[in-house]
């Protein structure tokens, strides 16, 4: 294709645009996905400190009121975030702006309407939901402020990724996190230090804390709608104005494409849920466990290990965020050599941003725990094994966001409901046989089946060049392993000399374990030319600059 350009002509090749707009896309969404993992996870430190004696039950409370409270967000926004993002990159793709601002508009209706159903649900409904313990009762309460308001928040987001403005998505993202943060830890200081109150009641604020943090959130995204407001009229004027669509067809056709994202984005949650509810009758089954020792087992894996590797699985979900509306314009232009080149794109992004960082984490699990969480074998043990899990848990979240990319979503449903029965089998003998464990490799078992099933089905559908991708993904294979035993051995090293039961000095090893892995990793890759294959001819100027020949 070719675009005019002072009155002359060039060749565009669409494929490198597109690459660059997933890099550039994928760039600020995983910054902000990054920056607000990160501050979601440092904010432990200070509120385990301050519960004490009480740290892992709450850590088990917030876990168990997340868990339902993530299931009611899903639905209230009922899929249409990723569904509108879909949507008005295929419209915009026809040029047909305006239609895209009517799809906006019709989806905040929409979501008013859930947020106000789901949020009073969560209100008169929570006993039911307590699973015997009624302190989930207050903490899922005050997470239906939340609720209330997230789905709008949500469908501004899917709007503005939609034109590919995923800058507006980051920055939200960040401020949020830091709206939220700075209230929960407010809160519990002045509950625990020096009200001396009960540790329910810091949860219960803790959690009340998302409403907060949206609100921080929507005010971000109100003045990015004002700053693009101008040149979303211009395109709208300058655009098409052919199709007819109807306000009610929008909004049948919204639903119509967010039930398969409805079901498919709840995948995560619904096994957090099956953990939740299954995890304390069958360890109770296999080994007699006291109540109190399920409640801190269930917090090693549900909380606090969580809470770590999901920090690398936020990686996946901004490139998941990116890769959907390209992948629906390809496909609305019908571009199949686009959507191919796409998804091998993807791959060999999650390849190299996700295996090094997971083999990093394992690396340093010790280290990060400690500073955290305070030393405990036990959640080392359990960080260590769920820095694997998250590989396959990552994958699942950008494959299925691709599959929903380019309409596939019947297949994606059929993978995952495949997916959860199977999860749901090996539940009960992974339990049996790994007790803590067990739960994590039922999941990592699981979806590695659903994400063989999503590579097989685009490999026979579009024929990816998996030979051409085998030595990057060899290459990033072999440097992560190298960069894994290079910084375990420097971390065990460093034990012989500096105490690892302190969370200064396991601060201190743990930055410099951070900088000696990403180091190794960084080396390896530029000097071998791995990186030439992901980010361009960019990094032969990064090569030049550290004089790496």
């Amino acid at each position: 294709m070719t675009k005019k350009h002072n009155g002359g002509s060039q060749v565009v090749n669409p494929n490198k645009d597109a690459q660059s707009k997933m890099l550039s896309g994928s760039a600020w969404m995983t910054v902000g996905s990054i920056t607000s993992r990160i501050l979601g996870a440092v904010y432990v430190i200070p509120w385990v400190t301050w519960l004490g004696a009480y740290s892992n039950e709450a850590n088990a409370l917030f876990a168990q009121g997340y868990n339902i409270y993530n299931i009611f967000l899903i639905i209230a926004t009922a899929g249409l975030p990723s569904a509108i993002s879909k949507m008005v990159a295929h419209y915009n793709g026809l040029n047909e702006y305006g239609v895209s601002r009517r799809l906006y508009i019709s989806s905040m209706y929409v979501a008013l309407a859930m947020g106000v159903v789901c949020a009073t649900v969560m209100m008169f409904a929570a006993p039911m939901m307590d699973n015997g313990d009624a302190n989930v009762i207050p903490v899922v309460r005050s997470l239906a402020w939340a609720v209330l308001i997230i789905p709008a928040l949500a469908m501004s987001r899917g709007f503005l990724q939609g034109y590919n403005w995923m800058a507006p998505s980051a920055m939200s993202q960040f401020v949020e996190q830091v709206f939220r943060v700075i209230y929960m830890l407010a809160a519990t200081y002045l509950i625990m230090k020096i009200q001396k109150g009960s540790w329910v009641a810091a949860v219960t604020q803790s959690t009340f804390a998302a409403f907060i943090g949206a609100i921080g959130a929507i005010m971000v995204l109100s003045w990015a709608w004002m700053s693009h407001r101008r040149e979303m009229n211009d395109l709208i004027s300058q655009g098409r104005s052919n199709l007819q669509v109807s306000t009610m067809e929008l909004i049948a056709r919204m639903v119509y494409q967010s039930i398969p994202f409805v079901i498919i984005e709840s995948g995560v949650a619904v096994y957090q849920l099956i953990d939740q509810f299954t995890f304390p009758h069958m360890l109770f089954r296999v080994g007699h466990f006291t109540h109190y020792q399920e409640t801190i087992l269930y917090a090693l894996f549900a909380f606090n290990a969580n809470k770590l590797y999901t920090i690398i699985i936020s990686l996946a979900a901004a490139m998941a965020a990116t890769v959907i509306p390209l992948l629906a314009t390809a496909r609305a232009q019908n571009d199949l050599r686009g959507i191919r080149k796409q998804i091998e794109n993807v791959l060999l992004l999650f390849y190299f941003v996700m295996i090094p960082a997971s083999l990093g984490l394992a690396a340093v699990a010790q280290q990060i725990y400690t500073v955290f969480y305070r030393y405990d074998q036990a959640g080392i043990v359990v960080l260590q094994f769920a820095a694997f899990v998250s590989i396959p848990m990552g994958l699942y979240t950008v494959a299925a966001a691709m599959m929903q990319g380019i309409s596939e979503n019947r297949r994606m449903m059929k993978f995952l409901g495949i997916g959860i029965i199977i999860k749901l089998l090996l539940q009960y003998p992974c339990i049996k046989l790994l007790q803590g464990l067990g739960p994590l490799l039922a999941t990592c078992l699981s979806m590695f089946v659903i994400d063989y099933m999503i590579l097989h089905s685009f490999n026979m559908e579009f024929g990816l060049h998996f030979y051409k991708m085998s030595k990057p993904t060899n290459q990033i294979l072999c440097y992560s392993i190298i960069m894994f035993v290079v910084t375990k051995a420097f971390m065990l090293l460093t034990g012989y000399f500096v105490s690892p039961y302190g969370r200064f000095t396991a601060f201190f090893t743990l930055i410099l374990g951070v900088m000696l892995g990403v180091g190794v990793f960084a080396f390896l890759a530029l000097k071998f030319r791995l990186t030439d294959q992901i980010i361009g001819p960019r990094s032969a100027a990064i090569r030049q600059k550290l004089h790496i020949r």
